[in-house]
């Protein structure tokens, strides 16, 4: 597999994300509608790739967003710094007191536990991110100048707003121009795109988008509702989404667009709220690769758990170029990142390794 990656030494970033940053509430173990107080992380479906890939893996990250210049805003990047991403390319931009102008991005988000899943609650209409356009980012300086080896992006992003989906296709021109591999997590979310033209809209920004790209992110829903597939026959290994149908979804995604190197999907079966049977599928140079079934994984909180697997695929492409190892990687660090609270990775590089080498859970001393 030849993904064709720059050179180290002649970029700043191993990889930078672009996307909106939120500061996430979390009520712990209880709920948003009856807490007293919350805990609070930052947290996006782009950064958490980024953040994953510099705070487990070591690598060189920035994060491509904007926010609000007020103590919310200061907050975030706060706690974006302690987790050792660059926030030179954060566009800050000035706002009234009420954010009428603009304003930072608030999700709160339960975690759920047996019978009662997980529950989030956004509120990011008119954020800073969700109102930037293609020309308040300097693109050609970041990608041209400073220099990524890799970028990730996602429809997460995408759907914010009109601009924003012009803003991802921008971003995603100009790296290919300068040789940056391009991945995208087509996170599809139908109450996003609800306002901006709904799932019409969503499969013409992701089809445009998806030709442009090298590494293709998502599971089954995302692939037909983005993509618009429609696969021939009355299939019954693709009604059920078992293994064979995403292996025919994956094949059928690289045939549709040969531009793609890998596309990767996570594979997850919901037992409950805190047991889920987990592991991953990705296809490279026409061969499917699958990483070890982690049968009833005990989870304390799913939210980023795909974000962890995307860092942890993409570490696994760069450092080593082979797609087993690295589904193997993206699969183990998704499923420790839903052993803690957060958004966001406190995995390290070595646990990852051990789980995939069979660690058990002893107490370690």
């Amino acid at each position: 597999m030849e993904l064709n990656l720059r050179q180290e030494k002649e970029c700043r970033y191993d990889a930078v994300s672009l996307g909106e940053v939120m500061l996430r509430l979390d009520p712990g173990e209880g709920r948003i509608r009856t807490a007293r107080s919350f805990r609070v992380w930052e947290g996006g479906g782009e950064y958490n790739v980024v953040r994953g890939l510099r705070r487990c893996f070591g690598m060189k990250t920035g994060v491509i967003t904007a926010f609000a210049e007020n103590e919310v805003g200061l907050l975030m990047e706060d706690l974006i710094l302690q987790g050792g991403v660059d926030t030179s390319l954060i566009r800050w931009v000035k706002t009234d007191g009420i954010g009428r102008v603009c304003r930072n991005g608030l999700n709160f988000t339960e975690r759920g536990f047996g019978i009662r899943g997980a529950v989030g609650c956004s509120d990011r209409a008119n954020t800073a991110i969700s109102k930037a356009a293609p020309q308040d980012f300097d693109f050609e300086y970041i990608f041209g100048e400073l220099g990524v080896r890799w970028l990730h992006t996602g429809g997460i992003y995408a759907a914010l707003s009109e601009q924003a989906s012009e803003t991802v296709l921008a971003a995603i021109k100009t790296a290919k121009k300068y040789g940056t591999v391009v991945s995208y997590d087509l996170n599809y979310r139908p109450s996003m795109w609800s306002a901006i033209g709904g799932l019409k809209k969503a499969q013409e920004v992701n089809k445009e988008i998806a030709g442009y790209v090298d590494v293709m992110i998502g599971n089954e829903e995302d692939f037909t509702a983005c993509l618009g597939f429609e696969i021939e026959g009355n299939d019954e290994s693709l009604k059920e989404l078992n293994l064979d149908g995403y292996k025919k979804m994956i094949n059928h995604a690289a045939k549709v667009y040969p531009n793609f190197k890998v596309v990767a999907t996570t594979l997850r079966q919901v037992k409950t709220a805190t047991v889920n049977d987990w592991s991953a599928i990705c296809w490279a140079d026409g061969e499917i690769y699958k990483a070890k079934d982690y049968k009833g994984l005990e989870i304390m909180d799913r939210v980023g758990g795909g974000d962890s697997f995307a860092s942890g695929l993409i570490y696994g492409l760069m450092a080593t170029g082979d797609a087993q190892t690295a589904v193997e990687y993206g699969a183990a660090h998704g499923a420790l990142a839903m052993t803690t609270p957060g958004d966001t990775t406190m995995a390290s590089k070595k646990e990852v390794e051990a789980v995939m080498g069979g660690a058990g859970a002893r107490v370690q001393r």
